[in-house]
């Protein structure tokens, strides 16, 4: 009499993918506790995956490099969720650029960029101490300012185009004051260092910005 063969269970692709992506997310989470808790230099690999509960090779397949996952920390912070869109692409940020009233453009700006940086305040100060003594640190370090400049440079574009900066400003300098005021090393001054709350800094900066950029703009007094 002829042996049924077994029944083959089938290939669950999606699960596989799902399981992957949830032991990528647990990997970069113990990554950004580590890095913010240490310093990107003193941790290892061996470390994270350890601390992950996964084999040392499922890191480095996932990401390569140290440097690679300090990457892949540092852009899910930066956008808030697991979409691969970069900033400029962000619904936030398409919705400041596309904003036609200029205050509430800079508005809009300051309260983005705010809940921006409560996620990536602690990770950015890693980063900076370790593109000083870190090769890979310091080439993330100056993508992150080169991207940061083209970003501010496209709302200014905006405001320009529209003839909305204020009498005698141009682009450029409207640029670098947006840069300043927009700086995350602004954040970490006057919310790290000097007992700002948030609330208090998305609030000066926004009246701030109208301020420096529109015309005869006499902004909200607010205190902190």
């Amino acid at each position: 009499m002829a042996h049924a063969r077994p029944t083959k269970r089938p290939y669950n692709s999606a699960r596989r993918q799902q399981q992957a992506l949830a032991t990528r997310r647990a990997i970069i989470d113990t990554a950004q506790r580590l890095f913010e808790r240490d310093g990107y230099v003193a941790v290892t690999m061996e470390e994270i995956a350890a601390e992950t509960g996964v084999a040392l090779k499922t890191v480095y397949s996932a990401f390569t490099t140290k440097s690679g996952l300090l990457r892949a920390v540092w852009d899910l912070l930066l956008k808030g969720d697991s979409d691969d869109a970069p900033v400029a692409q962000r619904a936030w940020y398409r919705q400041v650029l596309e904003e036609p009233d200029a205050e509430r453009q800079l508005r809009l700006l300051a309260a983005g960029a705010c809940a921006v940086k409560r996620r990536i305040g602690a990770l950015l100060r890693v980063i900076r101490s370790a593109s000083v003594v870190n090769d890979d640190a310091a080439a993330l370090w100056r993508l992150i300012q080169t991207d940061f400049y083209e970003n501010q440079r496209a709302i200014i574009g905006t405001l320009h185009a529209r003839g909305a900066l204020r009498p005698g400003l141009g682009p450029v300098e409207a640029t670098d004051i947006l840069w300043t005021l927009n700086h995350p090393d602004l954040w970490l001054l006057l919310v790290g260092k000097r007992g700002w709350t948030p609330a208090a800094f998305e609030a000066w900066f926004a009246d701030t910005l109208c301020q420096q950029l529109l015309p005869a703009h006499t902004p909200r007094r607010r205190g902190r």
